[in-house]
């Protein structure tokens, strides 16, 4: 059992600079953050403030170029099942059923067949995809496949979900229902979850807390508690002050600095 005490995440002073065409570019400078299991996080900022090189970080697809990402107090030195990843274009293979997409990390795993049929059809469950369990991912709406795309990652024993923009390629119906079936979900898994978007209302509406980071190079710059009850009415007054102050403090980044 892991010790309650200590974060599920915890990156200490993580930097990350590139190198192209011989000049060097700073991505990302000094981000400090903690993660409790079971939180909800939002990483929030414009585009280029580091969101998508911190979740790659931490989900091991990119190593720091200094400082520490860890995992339960260990370093983090490559990608594992226990932090899996959910993208904006669902990454799904294509020749494969939504059975067999969700069941592909525990049959490559070396998984008995039986405990493989029984995990794939306990999350085809979850994400109310039975009627669909068999179509392949072009026979799918978008919203469905970011839901085999979750439950695959569910499916691989993820004890950490990362994602990014998951919901940014939807339309807005289609992207509020996934936004309450996402919360369902974690309320139900127990999950923690580290999700990047640029979408203010996004944040707040999913949010425990709320990391605000700014651009030139990537710095956490802020990090708010949202202390409102759930479910979460985007029409509240309580609400839309959180907006107001966190739009201000976004539109901030690009105002022009004083000579």
């Amino acid at each position: 059992m892991a010790d309650p005490t200590v974060p599920i995440l915890d990156l200490r002073n993580v930097a990350k600079t590139y190198v192209a065409q011989g000049r060097s570019i700073e991505a990302l400078r000094g981000a400090n953050l903690q993660v409790r299991r079971g939180e909800f996080v939002c990483l929030l900022g414009a585009s280029g403030c580091g969101k998508s090189t911190l979740l790659r970080i931490v989900a091991g697809f990119e190593a720091a170029s200094a400082g520490q990402a860890l995992m339960w107090n260990t370093p983090i030195s490559g990608p594992g099942p226990t932090r899996g990843m959910v993208f904006q274009d669902y990454g799904l293979f294509p020749w494969l059923t939504v059975r067999d997409n969700i069941g592909f990390g525990p049959k490559s795993r070396g998984r008995p067949v039986a405990e493989v049929r029984e995990t794939v059809g306990r999350y085809i469950d979850l994400v109310g995809l039975q009627r669909f369990a068999d179509a392949y991912p072009h026979q799918l709406s978008g919203g469905m496949k970011q839901r085999v795309a979750i439950a695959r990652v569910l499916a691989n024993d993820a004890e950490v979900v990362l994602m990014d923009e998951p919901f940014g390629a939807l339309d807005a119906m289609t992207r509020e229902r996934l936004q309450d079936e996402l919360l369902d979900l974690w309320s139900r898994t127990g999950l923690t979850v580290l999700f990047v978007t640029h979408a203010i209302e996004e944040a707040i509406f999913l949010a425990d807390r709320v990391v605000m980071m700014s651009p030139g190079p990537g710095r956490i710059e802020s990090i708010h508690e949202i202390d409102l009850p759930r479910r979460r009415d985007v029409s509240s007054p309580a609400f839309n002050d959180v907006r107001r102050m966190l739009s201000a403090q976004l539109h901030s980044h690009h105002a022009p600095k004083a000579a």
